[in-house]
């Protein structure tokens, strides 16, 4: 965790972290305050430190959140432990940090600042918690529904970030670059391992490095050269190096980067033991317990080469053969003794045992002293046995005896085992400081599978629910009101907590060229619209994927958003005195470049001084030329002076049935003044007098001013032609999938020609007699270890054979080929499974293939664990006969 100051000054606030572990630091200039809680909220930090030039604020006053600018900075520390500070905020910070920590005054920090200039505004809190990227109880996370379920932890926090700091042009276009060429992709793709660079730089530097970690690098390293080597994962790996850039701080080319990681991985493989090494089983002996011996040496063996270590393990090896020399000479008389003779003092009981608890192997009886010695055998060895003693030299129990020559060998065992052990650890460290050179390339591998598996999760969960990449239209950072003619455009917009695919999702067609003053009808969908709207735009401008049949967003300097706000009673503020700030916040902050989202504008106080502030600041926004939604009730806005020329009036749409009027939760120009109040309040239970009477209320009202309520129907003709085929199908596979020689072997060959066979035959079969529009080509693609199939395979119908370790095939079919290949490796022997998959035309298809292929695999040899499926009902059954195939 970092330790973090803030301080203040005429570039406004400045947010410095500083991360002892990695050594470097970060100073972000120019943050707003609601910038700078924010990012405060979401953070977990060691230490907090302000600034002494946080108790001057603008409004000049000593006593820091009074008044004005400071309030709610003030309100996120004041619960809160923290410091003040004074001098240099950077140096002064850096040296509380080597004082904290105990280090060098020497000790240098790496600057990965990365600059604003060109960058959107950091996510208000207010934007971020209204449409869930901070979680917010009520609101639907997107965090959590731009990636799937399975996608946690660094991945997640990636995003997360990402929405909270949207990022320049050019690193948005790489983002959306890479998840366009995800999306498109044939090939199986890596588990991508995750480490977080931290973590990774604390385990090298303390040297606690385990051999599991290295074999968890070398598995980073492994999938960074996998994806170089691999035409279609090479790209995406090359727009992966911008963001990678950006979040690291460090920049580093795709070719100095598979270099590097070639030798890295190389040089763990030199040291570290892989787990393929025969000459380091557990020692065993028949005699003495396995549990002793496992328990012995498990903690050691297995975890480097021997070949760095031969002496050591050949002493251990000699000395357990002592030991069990040792054993077979002074206890096994006995024993046999024991089994032979009958006493009348009862059975007597004697065995060789593990006392865990003293690491020790001794003979354990009772009833087998002999009450005449007549020199038989075994008795020698009685004579040598004496009473077992634990490490503080007190007797262990009344049963327990070992001899001399078994604690010596014992106490020999021990000596080769912690030898052992200790030049295990010596090679450990010794690697771990070796790797300590490589450490900006080890944190930058490790920064960009985290973001790979972040964007490859969510391309596959966006094709899942029908989203689609926008186009994203620079701003010049030096636009004006005149220069400014940007548009967005958002067809086929839906609520991003929405699956269109369960067909409960409204489409909208958004082209917004201007201010919108957007009316309806409570529960008419205005809310829904800015933050489906907040969302779409945020998502565009970070290059992800947007709840749209298509889009046109132009990269925003800043997108702010304003939903409903409350009081405050800790600090003495009303709902509307929050809203006046929160909203002057946006007033200040807006250009051009923003897009700036209200909802109910001024519903805080009473209703003509409401409209005119509402009004003053729609003229406002009109005069600063950004585009934007501000939705009211205050119907008395449109009866006000205002002086407009970049504003249009919009409406969520209602119409009338049977004599009723009712929400169309669809956008159209005009003005509603129809609110649905006392249908809202009837249909929440309101009991029918009040309503009544309101209603006698409203008309009485009515007639005394005069007015007629005016009402604006919505009823498109074309609303049923919208609501089809906006979403667009995903993209067809790519043919020629090059697949690398020696990847297979002979019997994962021998079925992905015959797969390949098979189900080309049938579909051929299928084509000609109709039941296919078009013959699809056969790709069979294979799976490997530690790999999965891409996000082009999300939502589509495919057939799949899993290659076991017994050689035994299962043959199935799904629609969700990443779910079901998880759920088979989560059982016992599957987890290094081979999986090869043909994507075909649909679930029948899939269905009669599926059949098909258990029919047919096991007339050529192949062994099935699900054959008898292949009798099941309804499913296409082989016109295919075992003659053709052997023919072919």
């Amino acid at each position: 965790m970092p330790v973090v100051g803030i301080s203040h000054s005429a570039k406004g606030y400045c947010l410095i972290s500083v991360l002892e572990t990695m050594k470097t630091y970060s100073a972000e200039e120019g943050l707003t305050e609601e910038a700078v809680v924010t990012k405060l909220r979401i953070c977990r930090y060691h230490h907090l430190y302000l600034h002494s030039s946080l108790r001057n604020n603008s409004s000049g006053t000593s006593r820091w959140g009074e008044f004005g600018e400071g309030g709610l900075l003030w309100g996120e520390c004041s619960g809160k432990s923290f410091e003040w500070f004074d001098g240099s905020p950077i140096e002064e910070l850096l040296c509380k940090v080597r004082e904290i920590y105990g280090l060098d005054e020497k000790t240098n920090f790496r600057n990965v600042t990365v600059s604003l200039e060109g960058r959107p505004q950091p996510l208000y809190l207010g934007t971020a918690t209204q449409i869930g990227v901070i979680p917010t109880e009520g609101i639907p996370s997107l965090l959590k529904i731009v990636l799937p379920s399975n996608c946690g932890g660094l991945p997640s926090m990636y995003i997360r970030d990402l929405l909270l700091n949207p990022p320049s042009f050019d690193v948005a276009s790489a983002v959306q670059e890479a998840c366009r060429l995800m999306g498109s992709i044939t090939c199986s793709i890596p588990e991508f391992t995750c480490i977080p660079p931290a973590k990774l730089v604390k385990l090298l530097e303390s040297k606690e490095a385990n051999h599991i970690e290295f074999c968890r690098i070398k598995n980073v390293l492994n999938e960074i050269m996998l994806m170089s080597r691999n035409a279609e994962l090479s790209a995406i790996l090359n727009k992966l190096l911008v963001p990678a850039s950006v979040v690291t701080g460090l920049k580093v080319e795709a070719d100095i980067l598979v270099n590097e990681c070639s030798f890295i991985s190389q040089r763990i493989s030199e040291v570290i033991s892989l787990g393929v090494e025969s000459d380091q089983a557990i020692t065993s002996f028949e005699y003495i317990p396995k549990e002793f011996f496992n328990d012995m040496e498990s903690s050691w063996k297995g975890r480097v080469k021997r070949i760095h270590a031969e002496e050591e393990f050949g002493n251990v090896d000699i000395a357990a053969e002592a030991l069990s020399t040792a054993v077979i000479e002074d206890f096994m008389p006995i024993i046999s003794r024991v089994k032979s003779v009958i006493s009348s003092n009862g059975v007597p009981k004697g065995e060789i045992c593990y006392a865990k608890e003293h690491e020790a192997v001794w003979f354990k009886g009772k009833r087998f002293i002999p009450n005449v010695w007549a020199n038989t055998s075994g008795e020698q060895q009685i004579k040598q046995l004496k009473p077992a003693i634990d490490s503080k030299g007190r007797k262990v129990g009344e049963e327990w005896f070992t001899t001399i020559k078994v604690e010596n060998a014992l106490t020999r065992y021990h000596e080769a085992c912690d030898n052992a052990k200790n030049k295990v650890l010596e090679l450990l460290r010794g690697l771990s400081s070796e790797l300590q050179d490589k450490i900006n390339i080890l944190v930058f591998c490790s920064t960009l599978l985290i973001i790979a598996k972040a964007l490859f999760g969510h391309v596959s969960e966006a094709r899942r629910r029908g989203w689609m990449l926008p186009t994203i239209s620079p701003l010049s950072k030096h636009c004006v009101v005149e220069e400014s003619s940007s548009e967005m455009d958002l067809l086929g917009l839906f609520p991003y907590w929405l699956d269109i695919n369960q067909g409960n999702a409204i489409l909208n067609d958004v082209h917004m060229h201007s201010l919108f003053v957007l009316t309806g009808p409570n529960g008419g969908g205005k809310s829904s619209m800015l933050r489906s709207v907040c969302a779409a735009s945020l998502l565009g401008i970070c290059g992800l994927m947007v709840p749209a049949a298509s889009a046109v967003i132009p990269h925003f300097d800043s997108i702010m958003l304003h939903m409903k706000a409350y009081d405050s009673p800790a600090d003495g503020k009303s709902s509307f005195q929050i809203e006046m700030s929160e909203i002057r916040s946006l007033v200040c902050r807006a250009t051009a470049r923003s897009l700036v989202l209200i909802d109910e504008i001024c519903r805080g106080t009473e209703t003509a001084k409401g409209a005119c502030i509402a009004g003053s600041i729609i003229e406002r926004f009109d005069n600063v030329g950004c585009l934007g939604i501000i939705s009211t009730h205050l119907h008395g806005i449109f009866d006000l002076p205002l002086s407009l020329s970049n504003t249009d009036f919009k409406a969520m749409g209602t119409e009338v049935i049977d004599g009723c009027i009712h929400p169309t939760w669809r956008l159209k120009d005009g003005i509603c003044r129809e609110s649905l109040a006392f249908q809202t309040a009837r249909r929440e239970g309101m009991a029918d007098l009040i309503i009544r009477r309101a209603e006698e209320l409203y008309m009485a009202m009515s007639t005394n001013n005069k007015q007629t309520a005016s009402v604006v129907h919505n009823e498109p003709a074309n609303a049923s032609s919208s609501a089809n085929g906006l979403v667009e199908k995903p993209d067809s596979l790519r043919n020629g999938l090059e697949l690398p020689a020696g990847a297979f072997g002979l019997l994962q060959k021998e079925v992905k020609s015959i797969v390949t066979m098979i189900c080309k035959k049938k579909l051929l079969d299928l084509y000609n007699k109709r039941s296919i529009s078009q013959l699809v080509e056969v790709v069979c693609v294979a799976v490997g270890t530690r790999e999965q199939p891409p996000p082009s395979t999300v939502g589509r119908s495919s057939i799949y054979v899993i290659i076991r370790s017994d050689n035994k095939l299962y043959v199935g079919q799904t629609d969700d080929l990443v779910g079901r290949l998880h759920t088979h490796r989560s059982k016992e022997g599957m987890q290094n499974a081979t999986i090869l998959y043909v994507v075909v035309p649909g679930k029948s298809i899939a269905c009669q293939l599926e059949t098909l292929l258990i029919n047919q695999l096991p007339l050529k040899g192949f062994k099935l664990v699900n054959k008898a499926d292949g009798k099941h009902r309804n499913f296409g059954i082989s016109l295919i006969s075992g003659e053709a195939i052997a023919a072919h």
